[in-house]
């Protein structure tokens, strides 16, 4: 569960926060399924509060924004997936390596025993 982004606010989030700035508008709705990089996650108190610079307009969902609910399907997903990962039989792929390659923020680090 996600809490909200609000400096010192501990409630859980309910809400997201976009920003469109080409059309100098605020958009509060309903809670993301993932939490992205560009918006902000509201409790109730502060998606029903939230107000924008002068020239600015919100709009906000209307009706009433409810916590995210967790299903069993999720977890059993989830439960799931670290099963396949720590099979023994589960086929290791192995990618040829010629000192250290890099991907994103992650790094491919030679074996020990291909030092």
């Amino acid at each position: 569960m996600r809490r909200c982004s609000r400096t010192g606010c501990t409630e859980l989030a309910v809400a997201t926060l976009t920003y469109v700035y080409a059309d100098s508008t605020a958009v509060v709705g309903p809670l993301a399924t993932q939490a992205e990089p560009h918006s902000y996650d509201l409790c109730n108190r502060h998606a029903h509060r939230l107000t924008a610079p002068r020239g600015w307009e919100v709009v906000r969902f209307e009706g009433e924004f409810a916590p995210p609910q967790h299903s069993s399907d999720d977890l059993t997903a989830l439960a799931e997936a670290v099963r396949e990962a720590g099979r023994a039989d589960r086929p290791v792929e192995h990618a040829p390596v010629a000192g250290t390659g890099r991907r994103g923020h992650l790094r491919v680090l030679p074996g020990p025993s291909e030092s």
